[in-house]
């Protein structure tokens, strides 16, 4: 089989051809449907160097990932072969506090899971025609009525944002105003999530008009050009007050000072995005009670409710599809800023 792997830090990925993984005892082989391309697959190719991870290349991009059971190993038997599932990216021990109860994010014991690493970041991922599942609670069975192209994205570019809205779902108010920085792949999901769960006014920020228009077309009451004035403009909106719930989808300098410029006193400021900026925190640098942290990825439990609000239509992954031969080239449109919403690699099958 064919495989988009990354050979050593700092390189580009190439295509090999790869024997066809065999599934073990406990473990699951899928037939991959879809692979999403992440901004931070770039971050490991382009930034990581060696020793800064307790995984190391090589290894077969694609985290985001969703297909159909291929071959069961000994003593699965909740699985069937045939079977639509969405891969659950994070892979912990599985018996610490946190994995007990489905947070396998925040595992407390690493050193003690299935493999060292995940599947597309130091374990072999979704962007080959077949990809190796350690463990069978690491797959969450597809609902009726949504295929592996349109669940992939969702296992990330979904889970992530419907996590950071979770924590904040209190101050998420008829009343209250949401503002989403970065209307890209995580950011134009937000906008659905927030449409599909709260009553909030939703305000969407973007330094592109093509991502504005998408986050318009998707429900966005207000959408502003980023800017020096965004902040202001974002006041003027709420009355003076400020948004209760801020979303930060880029993580940059700018965004941050963005964002507690902007933020209501008790609000929340959540950074979700990988864009490396700094804040100086003190008494006097936010505003009253302003809760600033971040977001990283969510729950199984999350997964399966993202995904059944993706079956019953209330959000949808905006995507750019590539065959597998073309991901190189999609990571490429990500760096150029040409994606508007999920590029997303087809393995087996035809792109659109």
């Amino acid at each position: 089989m064919q495989a988009l792997r990354l050979r050593d830090w700092k390189s580009a990925p190439v295509l090999e051809e790869l024997e066809k993984p065999k599934a073990g005892p406990g473990e699951v082989v899928i037939k991959v449907g879809g692979a999403g391309a992440c901004h931070t697959d770039i971050l490991v190719m382009d930034e990581l160097k060696a020793g800064t991870q307790p995984w190391a290349p090589p290894f077969t991009l694609g985290h985001e990932n969703a297909g159909w059971v291929s071959d069961l190993g000994q003593g699965v038997s909740e699985l069937e072969v045939g079977q639509p599932v969405a891969v659950y990216g994070f892979w912990g021990c599985g018996r610490c506090d946190r994995c007990q109860i489905g947070i396998e994010t925040m595992c407390e014991d690493l050193s003690s899971a299935p493999v060292v690493g995940r599947g597309g970041l130091g374990v072999d991922g979704g962007m080959a025609e077949y990809m190796l599942i350690p463990a069978a609670r690491f797959l969450v069975p597809l609902p009726d009525g949504l295929d592996p192209l349109d669940a992939a994205p969702l296992t990330d570019a979904g889970l992530t944002p419907y996590h950071a809205i979770r924590r904040s779902l209190p101050k998420l108010t008829p009343d209250a105003t949401a503002v989403v920085i970065g209307v890209g792949g995580l950011g134009h999901l937000a906008v659905q999530i927030l449409e599909a769960t709260t009553a909030a006014r939703v305000v969407a920020v973007d330094v592109k008009d093509t991502a504005l228009k998408l986050a318009s077309d998707q429900g966005a009451d207000l959408c502003l050009v980023s800017g020096e004035e965004t902040a202001a403009e974002i006041r003027r909106a709420t009355n003076g007050r400020g948004a209760d719930v801020i979303l930060d989808f880029v993580g940059a300098d700018s965004t941050l000072a963005l964002g507690v410029a902007a933020a209501r006193q008790m609000g929340d400021l959540t950074v979700v995005g990988i864009g490396g900026g700094t804040f100086p925190f003190s008494f006097q640098s936010l505003p009253y009670e302003v809760s600033m942290q971040t977001a990283y990825w969510g729950t199984r439990q999350e997964l399966i409710e993202v995904l059944n609000m993706a079956a019953r239509g209330l959000i949808k992954s905006n995507t750019v599809t590539f065959p597998l031969s073309g991901a190189a080239m999609a990571y490429q449109a990500l760096r150029d800023g040409e994606i508007d919403g999920r590029a997303v690699v087809i393995p087996n099958g035809s792109s659109g």
